[in-house]
């Protein structure tokens, strides 16, 4: 058992300590995460929050304590979703211009178009095939963590994966911006 799954199981029998430590763990890769969805620094702090209080209210529910990481990163992906779903049903959809809107700081402006072409691009990818890309390019799991953070088999995260990759291709070479 590696250290993870013992505080794990100590914050399973009620441990505080032991729960701190694993989100004092957690804490920027959840950022990081929160941040990509809502594209907001405020946002994403109260979605880490959020997540981490419903964590700590379900902590019992855990049924294994070895993937601790990844049920609290399913908790803060889950809460994230429904907040754009929320806020895209409160002032219509303009993810599109908060992309834009978003500051590069010393990017030059075709890098910045770039950059914008490409989220603009993942942004339009079927759901399932955005959630992986993101995981995998912005926040570096492997295809192992992505398919236990989204409860699905390796294989079929691979498949997502290729297509999403295939699909960015063609959108990116549609309009020109895939220089190869």
């Amino acid at each position: 058992m590696d250290n993870d799954e013992l505080l794990a199981l100590a914050a399973k029998r009620g441990d505080d300590a032991a729960f701190y430590s694993l989100i004092t763990k957690h804490k920027e890769k959840m950022y990081r995460i929160a941040y990509t969805y809502l594209r907001n620094e405020a946002d994403a702090l109260e979605a880490v929050q959020e997540a981490t209080c419903r964590a700590y209210v379900q902590i019992r529910k855990l049924k294994e304590p070895g993937y601790f990481g990844s049920w609290l990163i399913r908790i803060l992906m889950n809460y994230c979703a429904d907040e754009v779903k929320r806020k895209a049903r409160r002032r219509g959809d303009q993810q599109q211009a908060a992309a834009a809107e978003e500051p590069h700081a010393t990017s030059g402006e075709s890098t910045l178009l770039e950059r914008v072409m490409l989220e603009s691009a993942v942004e339009q990818l079927d759901v399932n095939y955005r959630t992986v890309i993101q995981l995998k390019y912005y926040h570096d799991l492997t295809i192992t963590e992505i398919a236990r953070t989204l409860k699905k088999p390796e294989g079929t995260i691979k498949t997502w994966l290729h297509k999403a990759l295939g699909g960015l291709r063609k959108r990116l070479e549609k309009d020109g911006e895939c220089h190869e």
